[in-house]
C-alpha cells in the first residue's frame, strides 16, 4: 500500500493551476518533477506522488487488474486524495492538469477515465489503460473537450501500440480532444517532439 508521501514544487504560494505529475516504474518523484524543467508550467503548483518501492503495481499494466492489487486501488487513491487536496486549496478542477511516463502514465490514464471531467488536460508519456483486457465499464463522465496527448513508440517493450490506440479511442468516445503520437523505434523515453506538443496543446501559458 502506498504511503501519503506527496512532493510538492513550483508555485506554492498563489497557484491557480496545478499538475500532478506521475513517476514511471523505478524511478521517483524527484525524476518525474525535473521534467517540469521543459514544460511551460512555470505559474503551475507541481504535485508529485512517491510510490512505495518505486512502483505504483507490482505487475504488467497488461495484467488482469485483481493481480496488481491492493496497489493499484491504493495509488488511484492517492491520486484522488491529491485532487481534492488541490481543489481544497483553491484551484478549480477545470484547471487541474495530470502528467504521466510509463507506469504513471498508465496510472494516469486509468485515473482520469474512472473520472472523466473537464480537467486542464491530461499527458501521458507511453501509457495505456490498463487491464489484461480494457473495462469500459469501469469508466464514466465526460471530457467536455479537454485536450488530451498520448506519445508512445512503435515498438515498445512494456506498452503495446495497439493498447495506445484503444485506449485513445475510448477517451475521445468520453468526450476528450486527443492528440495520438507514435514514433518508430524511439525506446522507452520521451523526445522533444513530444515536448513541443504539449507545451503547444496542453500548457498553452
Amino acid at each position: 500500500m502506498h504511503e501519503e508521501l506527496i512532493i510538492y514544487a513550483g508555485n506554492k504560494i498563489n497557484a491557480k493551476k496545478a499538475l500532478i505529475m506521475l513517476h514511471g516504474r523505478g524511478a521517483d518523484a524527484e525524476d518525474i518533477l525535473a521534467l517540469a524543467e521543459n514544460l511551460n508550467v512555470t505559474d503551475y503548483l507541481l504535485a508529485a506522488p512517491q510510490a512505495s518501492g518505486n512502483s505504483w503495481y507490482p505487475n504488467s499494466f497488461l495484467a488482469n487488474p485483481k493481480n496488481n492489487e491492493p496497489w493499484l486501488s491504493s495509488a488511484l487513491d492517492l491520486i484522488h486524495i491529491i485532487e481534492a487536496g488541490l481543489i481544497k486549496r483553491g484551484i478549480k478542477k477545470e484547471k487541474i492538469y495530470f502528467l504521466g511516463f510509463s507506469q504513471g502514465a498508465c496510472l494516469t490514464l486509468e485515473y482520469t477515465a474512472r473520472n472523466a471531467d473537464q480537467y486542464g488536460g491530461i499527458v501521458a508519456f507511453t501509457g495505456g489503460l490498463i487491464g489484461d483486457k480494457i473495462y469500459t465499464e469501469n469508466y464514466k463522465g465526460n471530457f467536455n473537450n479537454i485536450p488530451v496527448f498520448i506519445g508512445t513508440a512503435n515498438p515498445d517493450l512494456h506498452v503495446p501500440v495497439e493498447r495506445v490506440k484503444a485506449t485513445a479511442i475510448i477517451l475521445r468516445d468520453m468526450g476528450a480532444d486527443v492528440t495520438e503520437k507514435i514514433y518508430p523505434n524511439m525506446g522507452h523515453t520521451i523526445n522533444q517532439d513530444e515536448i513541443n506538443h504539449v507545451n503547444r496543446l496542453i500548457f498553452k501559458s
